[in-house]
């Protein structure tokens, strides 16, 4: 399973807007949340890398921010799988070319269809090819469908080309999947639909220090994206990318029960690692549940168990 140290990108070229974006070349493009990049989506995004190379142009990924669904449903209990930054990484690792996020609102929502692809695809993205799903519908209140988008590339010059019902199917039911696996705590599962090891980002703050008084001394993560999906409490396989060399370790996401906790925390303890981590970005990979948190009855019991847990993590990385 490929783990993903996350840096910013060097050669991905990001717009904030569609208005900062300016075409120097004619342009393939796809749109849409493209939430984990996982394997369903890689197949839409290969396409367009394929055809970009063909055509001589570069490729364009066209997303939003907000998501749609935190401005016209005002869903604020989404939680997605990728933040802005984390998106990014994963399209450059791929090979996309250029990436423009536009803030979604609702003025963005009242445009219609041949507002949409004059103004946006044409005058904008030089669109000579755009990839998109037999579903999609687009323009105010949705109502314009492939059948439109295909007469509007007759109309403007740009090709059309449709994601099979078989392909769609595949993209959808992955990121539900992978919603729903982590939901549970079933990182191996989601990893396998991702086709990486699922990643999150976070500063190191000061905990209570309890963990070292019994030899386990951890890093508490605070995640600033309240939107990230976080996996279920529980002890988990980890694995970070610390100053350009890889350590292992093992996390714990819950209250702490054993000594009295009730605030949610996440807290790593990496093995053979005593650098001060304060105030750092740390970029975490998840790799296997252990076993759920517990509350045990006494702090030597826990101790027992963190030594157990130490060792299956350690056999873990050994049978890679």
């Amino acid at each position: 399973m490929q783990w993903l140290p996350l840096r910013k990108p060097l050669r991905l070229k990001i717009f904030s807007s569609i208005q900062e974006f300016s075409a120097t070349s004619g342009t393939v493009v796809t749109l849409g949340t493209f939430d984990g990049v996982h394997v369903g989506h890689r197949q839409i995004l290969h396409k367009l890398i394929a055809a970009s190379k063909v055509l001589k142009c570069e490729s364009l990924v066209l997303t939003f921010f907000p998501h749609p669904r935190m401005v016209l449903q005002q869903d604020v209990q989404i939680k997605l799988l990728n933040t802005i930054d984390e998106k990014s990484f994963l399209l450059e690792e791929i090979g996309i070319d250029n990436l423009v996020i536009h803030p979604f609102d609702a003025a963005f929502s009242k445009l219609t269809a041949e507002e949409f692809v004059k103004n946006i695809l044409v005058d904008k993205f030089n669109v000579k090819k755009i990839i998109i799903g037999y579903d999609h519908r687009f323009g105010i209140n949705r109502t314009a469908n492939i059948d439109d988008l295909i007469r509007f590339g007759e109309q403007y010059g740009f090709e059309v080309e449709q994601i099979s019902a078989q392909e769609i199917d595949a993209v959808s039911v992955s990121s539900t999947k992978i919603r729903n696996s982590l939901d549970a705590g079933n990182v191996a599962l989601a990893n396998q639909y991702l086709g990486y090891s699922y990643f999150f980002s976070g500063i190191v703050t000061e905990g209570k220090k309890l963990g070292r008084t019994i030899g386990f001394p951890t890093a508490n993560i605070q995640i600033d994206q309240p939107y990230k999906l976080i996996p279920k409490n529980g002890v988990y396989i980890v694995s970070a990318v610390i100053d350009h060399v890889t350590v292992y370790g093992m996390m714990n996401i819950g209250v702490n029960p054993t000594v009295g906790g009730t605030d949610k925390s996440i807290e790593i303890h990496f093995f053979d690692f005593n650098q001060d981590l304060y105030s750092r970005s740390v970029t975490v990979s998840v790799h296997e549940k252990i076993r759920e948190e517990q509350k045990f009855p006494s702090v030597e019991a826990l101790k027992q168990q963190l030594e157990k847990d130490k060792q299956t993590s350690l056999h873990y990385f050994t049978t890679l």
